[in-house]
């Protein structure tokens, strides 16, 4: 589709939204993390390496030794020779988070010296930070912030700051995917930094919505906003590469989550390898993740593909694609796993806010939804959306579009699309896995526990119940799991009826209750951390666009809650449950007993197979865990809204149509 019909299509859904209803802010508690600094400079982590110098790629002169797509027989020797240091690294993080446990009868510094020499014992941890919008950015940030010993008293009594810096991955996806990435843009910054911002900058300000833009020097108004979004996607059509609704909402995001002119259009998502930080595997490793949707389908199963994102590669263990191809060339013409001869190798295609956009096509889910769901929407722009809907059906635009298709001619007897010019990806939670646990279960990465960050909206008022578990353990007993295992989950039914979904439980807590047979390994341990209104209610709908200052501050805090259990005032032991559950699996490979505390909180934890699969009665709505807020409405939280400045929207978005003509 040319540039100016997607202007003129992109104009007509967004006018449609600018009239949503828009919701009052909720009153909540007081925020706990500390006060903005506003002489705070971020310094960009990823860098802005596109040969362009901006949004599109471009053609460059292939290396020595072309790069060809890999089979997803194992990780790639780049992580492989990261892993080797990271591993090294989490050491020194990991014995100052134990010791602060202080499990009673258990030499933490000890232990990990004595496994530390031998990689294969060590605790090995991956936190997972689910999709779900704005909601699932805030609510991570918290588990995020609880977990970072540079966080303001992360490290003091019943903490479980030193988590993240003793863990090797970090995953994210849709909503969790911002989160990733932003953190990785702005030089691994800190939560508490990111929410601060500084003086003009737009990182992190949620209360103007995308849809408006950022009120920053140089730009002023909404179609100075758009026209600039809409001429950095322009620019990548005009150097001959397929654009996509995907493309104007990742450029508009990155004004939000990249602390860089413009929401920093030539930043890549292989530029993180770069950084003497992540080389030196000072932090951990970032993937997200996407699903493939096959040619001619809308539905997305659970057997669609899932790619992952790295710094290094993209690709899928799966059996369908089964590949890899070098992160940093995507967009090269490559067919059966090599570029031609007389082929040109691309740069730049990776853009981060492309790549995050990918995972998270959010707006594209929007539009596919029932829209005379949403209050307050007047026909006529109904008429208007469904118009919009049609256009971009007809041409197949409401994807993510990977054009040339990396993986043309690769793995033909079971690759879908294997035959097509161009890949198509979606929201990595539409297939419902809306935890982005894929990668961190595969047997090739050997990791050990799981924290699952979920503020999926699987309920009417937008809590999660287990959905994202239970998908993920019924594909896992399919042919396309490939013989991955995973814990066993019950159903959601359950999860709400026994109070799964309110609280933390672990997953798979006995290795012996594994039947192995060749070639497999017992899955990671899983700590689910479900999204439950502890001081806020923070089940604000996936469709809200913007939140005021208060409002976001408050979400965090309510995840930084959910990972603290309240600051230990739930649980004292908390922080000793968690380091138990990083040290299950070390334990049960070298035959070292398990303390006391931790058999206490295996006991408390760990879900015992029970299950309760009756129809829940009424609708779930949980009360406040912790703290009190001036409304108990989580019903109201949790309505569907966007909200938008209507006329200046309006205005401005035909402004964008007028300056593109």
């Amino acid at each position: 589709m040319h540039i100016l019909d997607y202007s003129t299509t992109l104009a007509a859904l967004l006018l449609t939204t600018a009239n949503l209803a828009s919701a009052e802010p909720i009153p909540v508690p007081a925020v706990q993390l500390s006060q903005p600094n506003h002489d705070l400079i971020l310094s960009p982590r990823a860098r802005p390496n596109a040969p362009s110098g901006g949004y599109a790629p471009q053609e460059v002169n292939c290396p020595r030794n072309k790069p060809t797509v890999r089979l997803a027989d194992g990780i790639s020797k780049q992580e492989e020779d990261w892993l080797g240091k990271r591993r090294k690294e989490t050491v020194k993080p990991m014995i100052d988070f134990l010791k602060r446990a202080n499990l009673e009868g258990f030499d933490a510094e000890a232990y990990i010296n004595r496994v530390a020499p031998d990689v294969k014992d060590l605790p090995n941890v991956g936190i997972a930070v689910s999709g779900g919008g704005y909601r699932a950015l805030m609510n991570g940030a918290g588990f995020v912030a609880a977990a970072d010993s540079r966080t303001t008293g992360a490290t003091g009594e019943g903490q479980i700051g030193g988590l993240l810096q003793s863990s090797t991955y970090l995953a994210g996806l849709s909503g969790g995917g911002w989160l990733v990435s932003s953190i990785y843009t702005n030089n691994f910054s800190t939560v508490e930094t990111l929410r601060n911002g500084r003086e003009g900058s737009s990182i992190w300000k949620f209360d103007r919505s995308i849809f408006i833009g950022p009120n920053l020097p140089g730009i002023f108004d909404t179609t100075r906003y758009w026209s600039r979004v809409a001429r950095q996607v322009a620019a990548k059509a005009d150097a001959g590469f397929e654009t996509s609704i995907t493309d104007y909402w990742g450029r508009a995001l990155g004004y939000q989550l990249i602390d860089a002119e413009d929401g920093g259009p030539a930043y890549t998502f292989s530029s993180i390898a770069l950084d003497d930080e992540f080389s030196a595997a000072r932090t951990p490793f970032p993937i997200l993740v996407a699903n493939g949707r096959y040619p001619g389908e809308r539905i997305i199963s659970l057997n669609a593909t899932v790619y992952e994102f790295n710094p290094y590669e993209m690709g899928s263990y799966d059996p369908t694609t089964y590949g890899f191809v070098p992160m940093e060339y995507l967009g090269s013409n490559f067919s059966q796993g090599v570029i031609p001869s007389s082929g040109k190798c691309v740069k730049g295609f990776d853009s981060v806010s492309y790549i995050y956009g990918t995972s998270s096509s959010l707006f594209n889910a929007f539009m596919l939804q029932n829209i005379s769901s949403v209050e307050g929407v007047p026909t006529f722009l109904l008429n208007a959306a469904n118009a919009t809907l049609n256009i971009l059906d007809s041409n197949e635009n409401d994807i993510a579009q990977y054009e040339p298709n990396p993986f043309l001619g690769w793995n033909n007897a079971t690759n879908p699309s294997a035959q097509k010019i161009e890949l198509d990806l979606v929201d990595g939670g539409l297939d419902l896995q809306n935890i982005p646990l894929h990668p961190l279960i595969q047997p090739f990465r050997h990791v050990d526990v799981i924290f699952a960050v979920d503020s999926s909206a699987d309920t009417t008022h937008n809590w999660p119940n287990g959905t994202a578990l239970r998908a993920s353990w019924d594909r896992s007993q399919g042919a396309i799991a490939n013989g991955t295992l995973f814990p066993p989950v019950p159903d959601q039914n359950t999860f709400i009826n026994l109070g799964l979904n309110n609280r933390p439980t672990f997953f798979g807590c006995d290795v012996n209750n594994f039947t192995l047979e060749a070639g497999q390994k017992v899955p990671p341990l899983l700590v689910y951390i479900p999204n439950a209104p502890y001081s806020a209610n923070s089940n604000v709908s996936t469709f809200t666009s913007s939140y005021p200052e208060s409002q976001r501050n408050e979400i965090i805090t309510n995840g930084y809650n959910a990972a603290t259990q309240g600051n230990g005032t739930l649980d004292g032991e908390w922080n000793k449950c968690v380091a138990c559950a990083v040290l299950s699996r070390s334990l049960a490979r070298t035959g070292t007993g398990v303390p006391g505390e931790c058999g206490r909180c295996f006991e408390r934890y760990c879900w015992d197979g029970r299950l309760d699969t009756k129809a829940v009665e009424g609708e779930y709505e949980p009360g406040f865990r912790v703290g009190d807020a001036s409304t108990k409405d989580s019903a109201a939280a949790g309505r569907a809204v966007v909200m938008g400045t209507g006329m200046g929207l309006v205005v401005g978005l035909l402004g964008v149509v007028v300056t593109m003509l």
